[in-house]
């Protein structure tokens, strides 16, 4: 797979097949700032917090999340992309509830496995985060719309 391509996805919440979305590939051939100024070109934005007080999203520039907004004709569409050492996967969601959602999960998982700085009275699951820490910070409003 490309590190840029077209492709026709799947949503995770809606199940719903949309042709001709703009996919983040496995990007192996330079480094993750490299990868961030190539994806910024097609429409993604690294997102660098998470959570009201904007923690660490990620271990820059070795472990990002990545975010995009667009639409089509039924309505908006939200792509995450997880970047790990060139490693991508990338997935679609039809709301923006599900999509923050997803962010918060991948925030968790980093802040709870130690590869990034989190809040420090983290639950056992993700699912027990308190709403501020599953929210874009007030002052980070681009790549989370």
């Amino acid at each position: 797979m490309n590190a840029i391509s077209v492709q026709t996805i799947t949503t995770e919440d809606t199940g719903e097949t949309i042709h001709g979305v703009t996919v983040l590939g496995d990007y192996h051939m330079n480094g993750g700032y490299d990868w961030m100024e190539l994806i910024g070109e097609h429409g993604w934005v690294v997102i660098p917090s998470w959570g009201s007080d904007g923690w660490d999203l990620g271990q820059w520039p070795y472990v990002m999340v990545a975010g995009t907004r667009t639409a089509d004709g039924i309505g908006n569409l939200f792509g995450m992309a997880t970047y790990c050492e060139g490693d991508v996967k990338t997935t679609f969601y039809r709301t923006k509830a599900r999509y923050w959602d997803a962010i918060t999960e991948e925030a968790f998982s980093h802040w709870k496995n130690g590869q990034a700085h989190g809040p420090e009275d983290l639950p056992e699951a993700a699912a027990e985060l308190p709403s501020r820490y599953r929210i874009p910070p007030t002052f980070q409003t681009a790549a989370a719309a």
